[in-house]
């Protein structure tokens, strides 16, 4: 039996879309005559870009089910929801790797919906979230073999060839570990709002630990559960890998750092467990040391002794997310309720960085 597809909701209000206008460009970029307005709904999870489904029916019998994604209400941080560049991204990358959504057309007139935007195919399947969906079984068996993907797929993308695929220049690899830790501690003091000790301290130690990058590969930059869409007849393959807004040319393994700060597992304190980015804590996820060593065996030699640094850095960076998101919230950017307990999520990275970075573990 087939697990449920991941649906889509009601828009959230404020967060709506000119239809006639965005029905107009669409008409016009591909090629086919409206038979009917637009039908919108909204994807309900994430924190940054905002992503909707769009079904469109052409006068010809037509039917195309399309997802846009666009910049947050509110946005101050052009930098970080380019969408014109994530565009280029997929293009550059989905003829490669088979998890990438296929982009389809993008618009930088902020005159159609408010901002630049771009559409993309849609990829159906079930997506694991902080809450098991409904009618979703999830065994340890299950969990075993999905977190098992969950590295074969980050694997794969961290071996495509740069050189011979053209992927190399989606980013610049040298001196990348540098620019991260100087450009998200930037961007920490530029959305500053409370004082959080454990996130001064986890900055500095981070500028006086930085190590040199030794690779250089198609990095994703958010490998999370809730990034990826499982076939629904057989949850431990993955078909689909979304939000590709940080993805670049980089070191692997801060891509693999992201992964393990956002892999909560069961014996994490209380307050860490509250933010979960899918099933990882349940019984059959195997620990962070395990999915460590899960990538070491399939990357030999490159994972080194000591990944404090990458991991530490991770969970500094999902602290200035977390402060970023909650800025808007406090500037009056966003009513968006969800928003106004980013503060705390801020303090608990923090405190989880400081812990990582006083005993050596993780």
């Amino acid at each position: 039996m087939s697990a449920p597809i991941d649906s889509p909701r009601a828009v959230r209000p404020g967060e709506e879309l000119d239809l006639d206008k965005l029905g107009s460009f669409l008409s016009n970029a591909l090629g086919g005559e409206l038979a009917a307005p637009l039908d919108v709904q909204q994807f309900p999870s994430g924190h940054s870009n905002l992503t909707y489904l769009v079904r469109a029916r052409f006068s010809n019998g037509e039917e195309r089910q399309l997802v846009v994604r666009r910049p947050p209400f509110g946005n101050r941080v052009k930098t970080a929801h380019d969408m014109g560049r994530e565009h280029r991204v997929l293009t550059a990358l989905s003829p490669y790797y088979d998890k990438a959504p296929k982009p389809i057309v993008t618009c930088e007139d902020e005159s159609i919906i408010g901002a630049p935007f771009y559409a993309m195919e849609r990829i159906s399947g079930v997506i694991l979230r902080r809450k098991t969906p409904p009618g979703v079984e999830l065994t340890p068996a299950t969990l075993s073999g999905v977190a098992t993907s969950f590295v074969d797929a980050l694997v794969e993308l961290h071996e495509l060839p740069l050189e011979s695929t053209g992927l190399a220049s989606l980013g610049k690899p040298l001196g990348y570990v540098e620019r991260q830790v100087t450009g998200w501690a930037k961007r920490y003091a530029d959305a500053k709002t409370d004082e959080i000790p454990s996130i001064e301290r986890t900055s500095q130690w981070l500028v006086a630990n930085m190590p040199e990058s030794r690779q250089a590969s198609v990095i994703h930059n958010d490998f999370k559960y809730d990034n990826l869409v499982l076939d629904a007849s057989d949850l431990t393959k993955i078909v689909g890998v979304l939000d590709w807004e940080m993805a670049t040319v980089g070191d692997p393994l801060m891509d693999l750092g992201t992964a393990l700060a956002y892999w909560v597992q069961s014996d994490d304190p209380e307050a860490v467990q509250t933010y979960t980015f899918g099933p990882t804590n349940l019984p059959g996820s195997p620990k962070r040391k395990e999915i460590l060593e899960q990538y070491a065996k399939k990357r030999p030699g490159v994972v080194p002794d000591d990944m404090r640094f990458y991991y530490v850095f991770a969970l500094f960076k999902n602290a200035v997310v977390a402060q970023q998101i909650y800025a808007r919230y406090k500037r009056g950017a966003t009513t968006d309720e969800r928003f106004a307990m980013m503060i705390f999520a801020v303090g608990i990275l923090g405190d989880a960085a400081v812990q990582a970075i006083d005993t050596g573990t993780f």
